[in-house]
């Protein structure tokens, strides 16, 4: 089986799979995805340096993330270029990836976990045989993206915004967890869905 983990910026997605990682899931993480995508001299990060200049890298070549999310959630045209480079590329390579992972699990009947912040967004619960949501009171959202990022509430709450909301995400969602109450209570629910699982 395939879950997807989905959920809101700074929900806690990655707690949740780093916590079925440990239960024995293998992971696959759009996120990492899009990082091994963007590495100096890429196809991809040249395609974004052409659209938005060498402004976004760093010294070194490396892309500066901080930067290009800052161009990218304050201009929803310029979110719509990053948008079509990257999607279809990680399309690409989480594809493989997944294949990679189902074909390692299948002498064991393990579970492999899809973590992915836009699955929906971009069409990409077709890829999993069940979803699980991972949502979080909106003002502890708002409290850890603005810690997690360094940024003001008016920029946090501008990338809160730049995403399809929550409550949709729950309701589409095979499964959901509530992650605002803090650490043991996000393992008892992780918990119980594994064993539903």
């Amino acid at each position: 089986m395939i879950l997807g983990v989905t959920g809101g910026i700074a929900a806690g997605k990655s707690t949740v799979a780093k916590m079925l990682a440990d239960k024995g899931a293998l992971v696959v993480s759009a996120d990492e995805l899009s990082r091994q995508l963007v590495l100096p001299q890429s196809p991809v990060l040249l395609q974004l340096v052409q659209r938005f200049s060498d402004k976004i890298l760093n010294c070194d070549g490396t892309l500066n993330r901080r930067k290009l999310g800052d161009l990218v959630f304050s201009d929803p045209c310029a979110r719509q270029d990053l948008e079509s480079i990257m999607h279809p590329a990680i399309a690409r390579l989480s594809q493989q990836c997944l294949q990679q992972a189902v074909t390692q699990q299948k002498s064991t009947g393990g579970l492999v976990v899809y973590e992915a912040p836009l699955l929906y967004e971009v069409g990409a619960e077709s890829r999993v045989d069940k979803v699980l949501a991972v949502i979080v009171d909106d003002d502890v959202q708002l409290q850890r993206l603005q810690q997690r990022d360094r940024c003001d509430i008016a920029a946090a709450q501008n990338r809160v915004d730049s995403q399809m909301p929550q409550c949709e995400k729950a309701l589409r969602a095979d499964y959901v967890i509530n992650n605002s109450l803090g650490l043991d209570n996000l393992q008892r629910q992780v918990d119980a869905i594994y064993r539903e699982l």
